[in-house]
């Protein structure tokens, strides 16, 4: 089994509901996510997955985050729009893209902050 990442980022505002703390109001972060394919088998060049096609469609995800009021967003209308919810948001998108046979994504890594971040996996 071999597994590959990608590094890629949006900028975005929120604030959590029901929360007591400095999140409760809007305030915006740099986010950073991390994406992580496993692959059974390369082909005869070698690779598993192109890191130029999940940089895409992951790209193509961020573009739907980025510069938005993410409380904002239809999908965050029931629940926070925190690194964790925005970690599965991000790999159940990215899973309905990329994963067949031999691949799958693994996990999304969302960091809010350079010291903190939240992880997703199924």
């Amino acid at each position: 089994m071999y597994e590959i990442s990608i590094e890629t980022h949006f900028s975005a505002g929120h604030h959590l509901r029901n929360y007591r703390g400095k999140c409760e109001f809007p305030h915006g972060h740099n986010w950073i996510v991390k994406v992580y394919v496993q692959c059974k088998v390369l082909d005869e060049v070698g690779i598993g997955i192109d890191f130029a096609d999940v940089k895409t469609a992951a790209n193509e995800i961020m573009e739907r985050l980025d510069h938005r009021d993410l409380n904002q967003l239809p999908l965050f209308s029931q629940e926070n729009p925190t690194s964790e919810n925005i970690a599965r948001y991000i790999y159940r998108a990215l899973s309905g893209r990329l994963n067949d046979g031999t691949r799958r994504v693994s996990k999304v890594k969302v960091y809010e902050t350079p010291g903190n971040s939240a992880c997703y996996w199924e």
